[in-house]
């Protein structure tokens, strides 16, 4: 707090009695119509605890109920919604049931013309933007949403804001700060970053509350937040909230006199601070030549393209604003001597700082001030009157101000601890959550499956025999990250060039927080079997860019005698998550999404393992993805019939791009990879990944996953697992017989699940799928689990359910003859829609000289060129054999995101010494498919081809070992027909 100011009128004009503060913020968003499909309106309601929040910042003494979500899919349903039942806003979806948001706002604001209406869009190229400026009276303001629930409740606070605002000003002269803004994009973004700065400093306080009272007050007296889109709206709340402003934040360009005015933000700014001289102002805008004009105002300056834009915004808070920690002072040379942070931290202080330090401070009002930017306002208007002179001695004032701060704190609750849930740990609970944060986009998906199993109770009944579940899970929310992270000030690495491993290390060294400690600690008192650690960040498995496989986990034993041990253990796997945050791939796909990653927080997802001991590994019979569309139908086979690809072992053979075995729930025993017995000793999985249960390294930083162990299957013939699911090999008859047998060799087939129906795999796999999509309204992508231990109960865990981007094939492509004869590229296998013509590079792996033993240095040459071509801010068309991002690097080229993050279109051929089926259930695949990057694959049908001799001919750019990169003088065309997914590439 560096510019104090007084934040409240003087006790003479001001009534402060308890009653004044129950009458604030009478106007409440009690009902709220959500018109979305059922996953849009549980992650609105769920993600995040949204009631639970506005519980916690609400709760107190005869408050309102806190809104609640009726959520309604159709446009129909919700306008029969509404002639039944009263709300206070309705929320919707660019796209209701087929019908235009637009539409649907007018018909609501004919038949109810006062009521709300705000529509969310996920994109910001989404044509209901276009429709803004002109199209007011349908819909009253439009938010760009990415899935941060955090928007969601901003939206809430500033509709009430807006609802009460007049006479909460005149009644208690509560503080207002108007932003003014014209761009949904950007007021999308700030609205959150705004209240949470405001609410953060309001629940601080609430853990020192004395009882409801105080809780009423701070949250009812926080500052009113108002957002003006035009100079004229702007001038208006200026002028009607004059006497109660804190502070202005204005964009540079936005409407005046209904047109767009470049410099509307400066006049606007310059005239309230002629009239102003100490408001503090805030100019915001994208052009760094704004600054100096910003500085002559003056104003600070924020430019909206900092990669630090929240903690530049959130500085303006702390400095100019009275939020934030008091920081005492010399009164000499300003020196900094000590920090408070709470009430509490204040107590203690102020007994043992200089008395010249608080004289200092209580002559400015510096104490009142910084009281009632934390809502005390019954606090800082009982301090606001005095003066130094009043007291006999500095002494007595520091007596006075400890003893004040003393009786706000009365009856504070010793110690905070997390909760973990309502009435302390439930051992027997499936799914636990630590800290009031959000869940990250993975915990956010198995809560939400969870709610579908619980809400289906037709799917364990149709399977008696198997128990359909997901695994005991405990999710530490972002809160244990933001501390984290806060507290020992890492958070630059979101903005900074640091190696993984100088990040890793930095975390590990880092002090983690007591109360995060605690809970874990009670945790793993009631858990004694292998865990998973894995990431679950805010933008992991999003619905539309979502960041799949992108970030650390660690599997970890459990299984050490001393209990501190394995909770040291169970913390390094949480801090290496933690970092990986700030690696430099996220960063990389963080790039390609327009994501800041300085907006990402990870919450963590710790689960028992799925799997059974086996000597001194630890691994599930079958383990894999299941996706509700199928890129890839062969013979009869539909798109919407799905695909499954499963793996002997942990499914990081699946999800790794490895061998594994594929086939659609809906025709379990069509396998054309194993059609012959060739084909089956070709494709057949050779290796699975199992859980080390000894030998546990001693650093967890070092290597991808130092804590499994790649085995061969041939290995682990007489385990009853792998024999379940096992066929057996006769070489000297060159023939395959179905079941383990003696005097063979063992080959992974799962006949006895897939044609024996020994499991109901494909069946429940489907049931699952269905329950899935609708509940999500998209295609899904599921991960699960499954193990057949002999004297157990089977059972099924599904590990956690992701959206599919499959792009909507409205745009029709049609592929001529002369098109694929004027190729030097054609694919019947190709992923996209559309036409791109921005693309003069192209990188391939020249046939001449690739070697399948070399893939590791040939990506190494791919992450070299793409930086380059980044550099030049130029995208480019990537040619190469095998799957491209495959873990096993006898089945393609392992790049990583850093390696391709310029890519715009992906070509993955075959040659003799590399032939692999196109693996769909990986990270890597599901990731190129979110981003809208066109994937071609030229398979050996005799039809797909790609001209050789022509990419050969061409004037090399840059050569490499196994590398080379053209530029063609104009750019090529790529045209994708996603409905017959046939594609061509010509120059």
């Amino acid at each position: 707090m560096t510019a104090p100011f007084p934040l409240i009128a003087s006790r003479e004009d001001f009534d402060l009695s308890f009653k004044v503060f129950h009458e604030l913020m009478a106007r409440k968003v009690t009902d709220i119509l959500l018109v979305s499909s059922p996953y849009e309106a549980f992650i609105m309601e769920e993600e995040g605890r949204l009631a639970e929040r506005i519980i916690h910042e609400y709760r107190g003494l005869n408050l309102s109920r806190p809104p609640m979500l009726t959520w309604v899919s159709t446009s129909a349903e919700a306008l029969d919604a509404l002639r039944r039942k009263k709300f206070d806003l309705v929320i919707t979806m660019p796209l209701v049931d087929d019908t235009d948001a637009y539409v649907l706002g007018r018909t609501i604001k004919d038949n109810f013309p006062e009521l709300p209406v705000f529509l969310l869009v996920h994109k910001t190229g989404q044509h209901v933007l276009d429709h803004k400026a002109f199209d007011r009276q349908s819909i009253d303001r439009v938010y760009v949403w990415q899935g941060n629930s955090d928007l969601l409740l901003a939206l809430i606070k500033n509709l009430e804001d807006r609802m009460n605002v007049a006479y909460d000003t005149e009644r208690a002269k509560v503080r207002v700060i108007i932003v003014v803004e014209d761009s949904p994009v950007h007021y999308s973004a700030l609205l959150p970053i705004l209240y949470k700065v405001i609410v953060t400093q309001t629940q601080a306080a609430m853990e020192e509350s004395v009882n409801d009272e105080h809780r009423i007050f701070r949250m009812r007296a926080r500052p009113k937040v108002l957002v003006a889109e035009s100079y004229e709206e702007a001038m208006e709340l200026y002028r009607r909230y004059q006497p109660y402003l804190l502070g202005v934040l204005c964009d540079v360009r936005f409407p005046r006199n209904g047109v767009a005015d470049e410099k509307a933000g400066f006049s606007l700014l310059e005239t309230i601070r002629s009239e102003n001289p100490d408001l503090p102002l805030l100019n915001l805008s994208s052009e760094e030549a704004n600054r100096e004009r910003a500085r002559h105002i003056p104003a600070v300056f924020v430019n909206k393209n900092s990669p630090t834009l929240n903690a530049e915004i959130h500085d303006f808070f702390m400095q100019y604003l009275g939020f934030g920690d008091f920081v005492f002072r010399h009164p000499d040379d300003g020196r900094e001597i000590a920090r408070a942070s709470n009430l509490r931290a204040m107590e203690k202080l102020l007994p043992t700082l200089p008395d010249e330090c608080v004289e200092h401070h209580a002559r400015r009002n510096h104490f009142s001030s910084w009281f009632m930017a934390r809502s005390e306002v019954m606090l800082a208007s009982k301090l606001k009157p005095l003066k130094v002179s009043d007291f006999p001695s500095t002494e007595a004032l520091k007596a006075h101000l400890v003893q004040c701060i003393a009786e706000r704190r009365m009856g504070r609750q010793k110690g905070i601890i997390t909760e973990m849930t309502t009435g302390g740990f439930d051992p027997d609970a499936d799914f636990i959550k630590i800290g009031r944060g959000s869940l990250g986009g993975k915990a956010r998906g198995l809560a939400f499956i969870s709610t579908l199993l619980k809400q289906h109770p037709e799917i364990q009944a149709r399977y008696k025999d198997v128990d359909i579940r997901i695994p005991k899970t405990v999710a530490v929310s972002t809160e244990g990250f933001d501390a984290f992270i806060g507290e020992n000030r890492l958070a630059e690495f979101a903005t900074r060039e640091a190696g993984d491993a100088e990040i890793a290390d930095a975390c590990m060294a880092a002090r983690f927080p007591d109360w995060l400690t605690q809970s874990l600690s009670v945790f793993m008192e009631h858990t004694a079997c292998p865990l998973a650690v894995r990431s679950s960040s805010l933008l992991e498995d999003a619905q539309f860019q979502p960041f799949a496989g992108i970030y650390r986990t660690i599997m970890l034993p459990n299984n050490h005698p001393d209990p501190a041990v394995r909770l040291a253990r169970l913390i390094t796997a949480v801090k290496l998550v933690y970092a990986s945050t700030y690696f430099e791939s996220p960063k990389a796909f963080a790039r390609s999404t327009y994501h800041r990653i300085e907006e990402e927080k990870m919450a963590v997802v710790i689960q028992h393992l799925t799997g059974a001991a086996c000597g001194d590994y630890f691994y599930p019979t079958l383990a894999g993805v299941v996706q509700s569309y199928n890129f890839y139908p062969i013979g009869y086979m539909k798109p919407e019939d799905g695909i499954a690809h499963i793996a002997l072992g942990l499914g990081k053979t699946v999800v790794g791009g490895g061998a594994s075995l594929r086939f659609s729930p809906k025709y379990p025993q069509f396998l054309p990879q194993f059609s012959t017995v060739d084909d089956i000793l070709k494709n057949a999985q050779r290796f699975l990944y199992a859980l080390k249960l000894t030998d546990f390294p001693e650093n967890l930083s070092i290597g991808e996953d130092p804590t499994l162990a790649r085995l061969a299957v041939d290995d682990f013939h007489d385990n009853a697992c792998v024999q379940a699911i096992s066929s057996t090999y006769y070489p000297q008859e060159h023939r395959i017989r179905d079941g383990a047998q003696s005097g063979g060799f063992p080959v992974v087939t799962f006949a006895n699940i897939l044609k024996y129906q020994a499991f109901p795999l494909p069946e429940i796999l489907a049931d699952i799928l269905e329950i899935g999509r609708r509940g999500m309204g998209c295609p899904v992508e599921i991960e699960f689990a499954v193990n057949l231990e002999a004297g157990r109960k089977p059972y099924l865990d599904l590990l956690q359910i992701r959206p599919m981007a499959v792009a909507r094939q409205k745009l029709e492509i049609k592929i001529l003859s002369e098109d694929i004869k004027r190729a030097f590229c054609y694919s019947t296998m190709a992923l996209g829609n559309g036409e791109v013509n921005d693309i003069a590079d192209i990188v391939f792996v020249s046939p001449d000289t690739f070697n399948a033993a070399r893939t590791i240095d040939i990506a190494a040459e791919v992450g070299r060129i793409n930086k380059l071509l980044e550099a030049q801010k130029r995208r480019y068309l990537l040619i190469g054999p095998g799957r491209w991002g495959s873990a096993d690097r006898w089945l393609g080229i392992p790049v990583k995101w850093t390696d391709i993050s310029g890519v715009k279109a992906m070509v993955e051929t075959t040659t003799e010494a590399l032939r692999a089926d196109p693996s769909q259930g990986s990270h890597f695949f599901h990731n190129i498919t979110s981003l809208d990057i066109s994937y071609l694959t030229t398979a050996g049908n005799g039809t797909d081809f790609i001209d050789w001799d022509w990419l050969l001919a061409q004037r090399t750019e840059t050569a490499t070992t196994y590398l080379r990169h053209i530029r063609l003088a104009k750019p090529l065309t790529i045209k994708i027909d996603g409905k017959r997914s046939q594609a061509v590439i010509v120059a």
